[in-house]
């Protein structure tokens, strides 16, 4: 499985268009957790999975849970699970919908970590980055798992790989 997950885009559009135009067809999906600000109308929606963000006007779905090699993926935007405080609610939630993967943004700060089973990925954000990772201007992931491991890359607006922010674990 290999997916590519960006969120909290705020309305640029062209960062969406680029990574759809380049990763369509490449990779299993292309997820977005929200805060995209796109209308329900624009033809890059059938292109993604996409769920609604606090930033949002359009109707998307609060969260969706998708089926990729026997790995559920729970994408959500992480506002209602207050991620801002910390994981506990998200995991909570991932594990009453028995997710394996949980994507999320909100806090607009990338950040990766294995527990208890569960990966959760924030692939920070791809328009308006905060934090220690802010002076890269945006970023996204990509996450690749087999029966062994998952590995997760970021990458800056560039589509070039940050050498110090790739992660393993055993799963």
């Amino acid at each position: 499985m290999k997916i590519l997950v960006v969120s909290d885009s705020h309305g640029d559009r062209k960062i969406i268009q680029q990574l759809v135009d380049r990763y369509d067809g490449q990779v299993d999906g292309i997820f977005h957790c929200g805060d995209s600000e796109l209308s329900l109308d624009d033809p890059l929606i059938a292109k993604m999975h996409i769920v609604q963000g606090n930033m949002d006007f359009a109707e998307f779905p609060d969260h969706e849970l998708e089926k990729i090699d026997h790995k559920t993926i729970l994408v959500t935007h992480g506002h209602h699970q207050n991620v801002n405080g910390g994981l506990l609610n998200l995991e909570l939630y991932a594990r009453s919908l028995s997710a394996n993967i949980v994507l999320f943004g909100h806090t607009h700060q990338l950040g990766v970590t294995f527990d208890d089973n569960i990966l959760f990925v924030n692939p920070g954000s791809i328009s308006q980055p905060r934090g220690e990772y802010a002076p890269l201007g945006g970023t996204y992931a990509m996450v690749s798992s087999n029966d062994q491991q998952y590995t997760i890359q970021y990458y800056n607006r560039e589509f070039q790989p940050i050498d110090n922010l790739k992660f393993s674990f055993t799963s």
